[in-house]
């Protein structure tokens, strides 16, 4: 067997304890831990470095122009009700795909309950999107928060279609980019925002040159941090090159439960119990407290932490895993270390311009 099938099968063993076990779930989690505590170093390198290319659907292909049109639309707070909110506002790519806010503001000043934003960036590799997993992909994702009344709050798809269409520049960009009799659908409309999405990723890391054979990408702290999180367990959920799990297919993710041990003063501090996750979209008690594993690609930047933006800082939220998935208490030198290493994780950014949307002449789609 192969360090990555070894890794795989350690995260069925923590996917098992979280599904449902209900009578030995926590001697499950810790059996994965307790294997993976006995590899050595080296076996962490399994993780592997980011992918060079994201996986792309056989129904929508990625072009120039498709890209250029998404990332106008991307940009584009006309999209919106109130028109003043667009996909950047929340998923800021001139800074870390998020808004660094607990929980962010949507249309009308209306307050997006009860989850934090995830970053857009290398959310082309995710197997499902949202913290509950409730999109099988980025086009799934994009409809949500149009469609949703707190955040982009357009009111059906036909009337985002309707707005769109009414632009002319957009007119003349989808006949080119889709063709058809008429190419300005939601359906088209949400596959140019994910081609362009696709493009977002962080390649480069230290980490990612310590994996590919540079020895000097990684610091001493770095080192040990990473060596703590693989002895500690950490990796039984946080597997892969995305650190979220092992990613079967799209529409197929890895989840987890999370807290898994409560007693503890975090869960409460930090409302941990308070959502019940994957629970709301299958409504099967299984899922309850089931979340899809979050990657940790760029989480030193993507502060604050967990579903509900609870947590400001990344050393504690590396002690509030630590707790309620491990139940272990870490030292401070510890997480010291597991921090040095997840900013080895940050990636090297794309650079990013704002785009000059397309104009309505002589008119005004957002007065009242």
């Amino acid at each position: 067997m192969c360090l990555n099938d070894l890794f795989a099968m350690l995260s069925q063993v923590r996917h098992v304890a979280a599904r449902g076990m209900n009578r030995f779930p926590k001697a499950l989690a810790i059996a994965g831990s307790v294997l993976l505590s006995s590899l050595p170093m080296h076996s962490a390198l399994a993780q592997g470095a980011l992918p060079s290319h994201v996986p792309v659907p056989a129904d929508n292909p990625m072009t120039a122009a498709k890209i250029n049109l998404g990332k106008q639309l991307y940009f584009d707070p006309r999209l919106s009700s109130s028109g003043t909110v667009s996909c950047n506002a929340c998923h800021n790519v001139m800074s870390n795909g998020t808004d660094n806010l607990s929980l962010s503001l949507g249309v009308f000043g209306k307050v997006d309950k009860p989850r934090n934003t995830p970053t857009v960036f290398n959310a082309a590799f995710h197997a499902v999107q949202f913290w509950d997993g409730r999109a099988p992909s980025l086009e799934e994702q994009a409809k949500g928060p149009l469609l949703n009344p707190v955040e982009m709050g357009m009111p059906s798809g036909q009337a985002v279609a309707d707005r769109v269409r009414a632009i002319p520049g957009y007119r003349a960009a989808f006949a080119k980019v889709f063709g058809g009799a008429e190419p300005v659908t939601l359906e088209n409309i949400v596959k140019a925002i994910a081609t362009y999405e696709r493009t977002l990723i962080t390649p480069n890391s230290p980490y990612d040159r310590f994996v590919k054979g540079d020895k000097n990408a990684l610091g001493p702290a770095a080192r040990r941090g990473l060596h703590v999180a693989q002895a500690e367990g950490c990796f039984a959920c946080h597997s892969g090159p995305l650190f979220n799990g092992t990613q079967e297919a799209t529409g197929k993710a890895f989840y987890a439960k999370f807290p898994i041990f409560t007693h503890n003063a975090y869960v409460k501090k930090y409302h941990l119990m308070a959502d019940l996750g994957r629970y709301n979209v299958t409504h099967r008690a299984a899922d309850k407290h089931l979340w899809h594993v979050q990657s940790w690609r760029n989480v030193a930047l993507t502060a604050p932490y967990f579903n509900n933006g609870s947590v400001k800082t990344l050393d504690e939220a590396v002690r509030v895993m630590a707790k309620t998935q491990l139940n272990k208490t870490l030292t401070r030198a510890q997480v010291k270390d597991i921090v040095a290493f997840l900013n080895s994780l940050t990636g090297q950014f794309p650079q990013e311009t704002a785009p000059r949307l397309p104009q309505t002449p002589d008119i005004s789609l957002l007065a009242n």
